[in-house]
């Protein structure tokens, strides 16, 4: 706690909502919606600091989670050092995907939604290796595939399809390269900053509910008399303050997410810490080359390089227009927002973590060597890169333009002091009365999945009543059944979302 809130007197809270959501990014949105479903007496208030929704990492330009379902990410499915493939990873991200478009088909369904091509849009996810990694690609489909989740997915290494598929990745080409491809037609782009925006405007059309931006919340703090949270909000524009007095509060501001769970003391944040990592885009200028590449091909990681970092070329639809991206190109900064201090890094560091975060920076040498050479890079060094995807890329069709920031997880470790984690994890107190998210990718297209395990920690009582599980039950289908274990739940629920969403038909069986 800082000097000044050793200071700090008590008063009679401004407001009193049920809910306190920080944050207005895809995970606020999401847990907001999903609660006034569930409860629409409930009494919601959102706290944004920054003057627009979804400006960090739900952001379309900032977000590189595009619709991450596992189709074609090549570091969710790990190779050990014997040669086997860990599949376990992919098949829970793609049934959490599943899960999300239930949700958003429900939305448009009711009518909360309007025209889904406005966040979301039919295109292929696909993988590329070549060489020494061909055998690997073909394993990781040979096991995918015996999944429902993945029905539909092929897999070629015929350079005349491949040409007719991803005709800017093969001109120019080696022809005696050898290179392999997997392909799911059920892909999608989708822009979650326009599905925020979305969320929210449904949201404020709710009674009961508060969308306030520019205010910044400066305190947290438990009531010892009620055990409800105490919040001082500042006013960024009048510099007002204000308190407020939650039952629950919900921590959703993306890589500030951890300063503000180290506020509210509950021993099961001791020991987290953050790792900041930076990111930018090469983005094409040239329309012509824009509109010769129709799909996401993920290729493998770097050795050292950290998974959000594997190479990708990227069709996105932003905005109602066609975009290519190619990277993320990683680097280091010590903010852990976008619009961050370069003093968050230094001003995380408490008792409990510094162990943890110092063990975890000795155990990850080679990461940090690899973002400082990623920092280093010259405009000619990121071309070469992309010249690996776009063997006729020229340096002028292309814009280096500044990604969102990421803050991946520091947690202890009995073995190792402190371990570095990617990927996302929900923190929440005993009593359930408080929760944050931390981590980063692949979190905003699994955001429903994850919102509803919130509930399941948060809200143990009301979760299990008959009310909220038939409410639940109509608004996500497979709710409580495994997509993965049942073919034809999956195709049919597929082929619902497919109809509702205005996407590619779902029913394609594997060749």
């Amino acid at each position: 706690m800082s000097i000044s809130h050793l200071f700090h007197r008590h008063h009679t809270p401004s407001s009193h909502p049920d809910v306190v959501l920080i944050g207005a990014g895809i995970m606020s949105a999401t847990l907001g919606v999903l609660l006034k479903e569930l409860h629409p007496a409930l009494k919601i208030e959102i706290y944004e600091r920054l003057e627009v929704i979804a400006g960090e990492s739900s952001d379309a330009w900032n977000n590189a989670g595009t619709g991450h379902s596992a189709f074609c990410e090549l570091n969710y499915t790990p190779q050990g050092e014997d040669g086997s493939i860990d599949t376990r990873k992919a098949l829970k991200i793609a049934e959490s995907f599943e899960v999300s478009k239930q949700f958003w088909a429900y939305l448009v369904e009711k009518q909360y939604l309007q025209e889904p091509k406005t966040f979301i849009n039919s295109t292929p996810h696909m993988s590329i290796v070549w060489d020494k990694n061909v055998a690997y690609l073909k394993q990781r489909f040979e096991l995918l595939t015996q999944s429902p989740l993945f029905n539909g997915m092929t897999y070629c290494e015929d350079k005349e399809q491949l040409r007719q598929w991803i005709p800017l990745i093969m001109e120019g080409r080696d022809p005696d390269q050898d290179v392999a491809v997997t392909r799911m037609e059920l892909g999608t782009d989708i822009n979650f900053g326009a599905l925020t925006r979305a969320l929210f405007g449904h949201l404020q059309t709710l009674p009961d509910v508060r969308l306030h931006l520019g205010h910044e919340v400066t305190f947290i703090e438990r009531r010892k008399a009620d055990q409800h949270w105490e919040l001082e909000v500042l006013d960024l524009k009048s510099r007002e303050k204000r308190t407020i007095e939650t039952k629950f509060l919900f921590i959703g501001a993306g890589g500030g997410s951890l300063p503000l769970l180290e506020e509210t003391e509950i021993p099961e944040a001791d020991g987290y810490g953050g790792f900041p990592v930076s990111g930018q885009w090469l983005v094409c200028k040239n329309e012509e080359v824009i509109n010769r590449h129709a799909a996401k091909v993920y290729g493998k990681a770097e050795v050292g390089a950290p998974p959000m970092s594997v190479p990708h070329l990227d069709t996105r639809i932003i905005e109602g227009k066609k975009a290519l991206l190619f990277g993320p190109y990683a680097g280091f900064s010590t903010k852990f927002l976008k619009h961050g201090a370069y003093t968050d890094l230094p001003h995380s560091l408490q008792v409990d973590n510094i162990l943890p975060m110092l063990s975890a920076g000795i155990h990850n040498l080679p990461l940090t060597k690899y973002l400082i050479d990623q920092v280093r890079q010259s405009p000619e060094d990121r071309l070469a890169a992309l010249q690996k995807f776009v063997p006729t890329a020229k340096l002028e069709d292309w814009n280096l333009e500044e990604a969102g920031q990421r803050v991946q997880i520091i947690k202890k470790d009995r073995d190792q002091g402190g371990k570095l984690e990617f990927g996302t994890e929900i923190v929440n107190s005993a009593d359930g009365s408080v929760a944050a998210l931390l981590g980063a990718s692949p979190g905003a297209s699994t955001s429903v999945s994850i919102m509803l395990d919130l509930l399941q920690r948060c809200f143990k009582e009301q979760i299990n009543t008959p009310d909220w599980q038939a409410k639940l039950k109509s608004m996500i289908p497979s709710y409580g059944r495994s997509l993965g274990e049942d073919a034809a739940l999956c195709r049919e629920i597929r082929e619902q979302t497919s109809r509702t969403l205005n996407l590619k038909p779902a029913t394609i069986e594997n060749p």
